[in-house]
């Protein structure tokens, strides 16, 4: 096994993202921070570095401890990182937050039913 692998080869690897061009596309845009710096998708990623991954709105605050450049099953990518308990800790906070927030909000109560549906085709077509 080797020393060093591509940073978004790992991401890939580790199930961070779908694919490497959905991890490219996140270092670039600033998302991924080795060691507390920006980085390019071809950057080397060694052991003991300390990644801040942001994907959507879950910031994963995680360290190296093991390299593949090949997909494995979700288990065994796991065993490649471990998150540090400060960012799991924040991490957790805020999905309660989102959660929260999910609960007031309330949403649909339900889907139209027929009736409902056939009275928002007829306000659609006048307007």
């Amino acid at each position: 096994m080797s020393d060093s692998v591509r940073l978004d080869k790992w991401l890939w690897a580790t199930r961070f993202f779908k694919t490497r061009g959905l991890a490219q596309q996140a270092i670039k845009g600033g998302h991924v921070e080795i060691n507390g710096q920006r980085a390019k998708p071809s950057r080397l990623l060694r052991v003991d570095d300390r990644l801040r991954i942001t994907r959507a709105e879950m910031v994963f605050e995680i360290d190296v401890i093991g390299l593949i450049d090949r997909r494995v099953s979700a288990p065994l990518a796991a065993e490649q990182y471990q998150e540090t308990e400060a960012g799991r800790r924040a991490r957790e906070a805020r999905m309660a937050e989102l959660k929260d927030q999910r609960s007031e909000d309330g949403g649909p109560a339900r889907r139209p039913d027929k009736r409902q549906r056939r009275q928002i085709h007829k306000l659609r077509r006048q307007g």
